[in-house]
């Protein structure tokens, strides 16, 4: 048996990568793995890496410009011992089906050939016979000789398909448990002494992605042993299905407010939050998604009197969306502005920014919510806000009376396990989502699934479609 060795070329692109890896060991070397180390970009160019299997090279070889990865070491039962014997049956059965087709052609070519002769024209035996017949004999039992080796040969690429195709769902399982294994390598070395004895190495890799997501460690360890106590044997096979039946575990743990509008009572609606998480903007999605997507009369009112510029941002939509807009100073004129509003479906009141440690500008929101209407008041917080923080901010406003969650910028976080945290402490539920800047399309009325594909994959913006179902 031929020595193999796995050998790792890097190039800006996959294909120079190929044509290095295939100029090195021609057709013969398996590919074993690839994958783009670098984004290409305006400063640098991009980086694949390409891992394969091919018989062992002279010592003169090893001076290229490639880097190689000698495997002769390792044990008989790691991984990559595995890999590199699997690779060499699979070079070895190759190699063997191509002389194995030559010879079986060569041995019917040649079989062929002495049933033309048998019927070559011998006037003491066959006197009878005419050229021609011996001519069209000739040709019918050659086209059935051939016809018979392509059938042969046809299903002998079928059985070796077969192997091919077992030795790569062989090698997708050892990829997925070499993936599961990296995984439980963490950063920490303490505490993945900590974790490993309690974490089965099969759900080391949600778990990496859900402590990443910056979730509360009490949370995670707490789905995590939920999801290993019901989670059937049968699917932690991969991490595929381990993915799946955590991200119902986690979509079923997340509160959301459906978007049921009730016309038999006015709804007015009030956003508090702290400076820059978004408020006027949202409030703007808000008003463009009930005038125009529901066809509903909508009024507004705002309270900011401190920022500059506050009420002209709001008067902009208004004016593009011909609604009506106040802005007042006070309780009274709060209280005036919701009178001369009573004719509209949905009164929306942006509120001035406020510090969680600014008591009064605090105590001034309370008397607004504290008048005698049933406000609905939305607390809107930043996605890219740490867990403490998001807890130090519900705290902070909570002496308003919160009814729902507003969470902004999902587009501009990485993580989203601290909107999942925070959900599963305050028990409050979520009514929308903002995922861009732009007015009305960026704004997503909020559902379980997403955040839960959000915390597991990261953030992707819904189509069209899903954002005006």
């Amino acid at each position: 048996m031929q020595d193999l060795q796995m050998y790792t070329y890097t190039a800006p692109s996959y294909k120079e990568t190929m044509e290095i890896a295939k100029n090195k060991h021609g057709e013969d070397a398996l590919i074993v793995s690839s994958k783009e180390i670098r984004k290409k970009s305006l400063l640098e160019n991009g980086l694949w890496e390409i891992v394969v299997v091919a018989p062992k090279q002279d010592n003169k070889d090893k001076n290229d410009d490639t880097n190689d990865d000698t495997n002769d070491d390792l044990p008989d039962n790691s991984v990559e011992k595995r890999l590199q014997n699997i690779a060499k049956k699979a070079i070895e059965k190759k190699k063997e089906a191509k002389e194995r087709q030559s010879s079986d052609i060569g041995i019917q070519i040649s079989n062929a050939v002495k049933e033309i002769a048998k019927l070559t024209p011998n006037t003491s035996k066959r006197g009878i016979e005419t050229r021609e017949n011996i001519s069209e004999n000739s040709k019918k039992s050659t086209k059935d000789n051939i016809d018979k080796t392509r059938e042969e040969v046809a299903k002998r690429n079928q059985d070796e398909a077969k192997d091919l195709k077992n030795i790569r769902q062989e090698l997708d399982k050892i990829n997925d448990k070499m993936k599961l294994i990296q995984s439980m390598f963490w950063d920490d070395i303490s505490q993945r002494a900590q974790n490993t004895n309690n974490i089965p190495h099969e759900f080391a890799e949600i778990y990496r992605i859900c402590k990443n997501s910056g979730m509360k460690n009490e949370h995670l360890e707490e789905i995590m042993q939920l999801s290993q106590n019901l989670m059937p044997v049968n699917m932690r096979e991969n991490s595929v299905t381990i993915k799946r039946y955590f991200r119902e575990v986690l979509r079923k743990m997340i509160a959301c407010r459906p978007e049921n509008i009730d016309m038999k009572r006015k709804r007015i609606v009030m956003l508090v939050g702290p400076t820059g998480v978004g408020k006027t903007t949202t409030l703007a999605k808000l008003a463009t998604h009930y005038s125009v997507k529901h066809r509903y009369k909508v009024g507004l009112i705002t309270l900011d009197s401190y920022r500059i510029g506050a009420y002209d941002q709001l008067a902009f939509y208004a004016k593009k969306l011909k609604l009506s807009i106040n802005a007042v100073n006070d309780t009274t004129e709060f209280t005036k502005s919701l009178d001369e509003l009573k004719y509209c479906d949905y009164i929306l009141i942006d509120t001035i920014g406020s510090s969680q440690h600014d008591k009064q500008k605090l105590d001034i929101l309370k008397k607004y919510v504290n008048a005698d209407y049933n406000i609905d008041v939305n607390l809107v917080l930043c996605a890219t806000t740490k867990y403490e923080d998001l807890m130090d901010i519900y705290y902070s406003f909570g002496s308003l009376n919160i009814d729902t969650l507003i969470f902004s910028k999902l587009d501009e976080s990485k993580g989203f396990g601290n909107l999942f945290s925070l959900i599963y402490d305050t028990k409050k539920p979520v009514s929308y989502f903002t995922i861009g800047q732009e007015v009305p399309e960026d704004i997503l009325a909020a559902r379980n699934d997403y955040l839960a594909d959000c915390i597991i994959n990261g953030f992707s913006k819904p189509s069209r479609d899903e954002i005006l179902r």
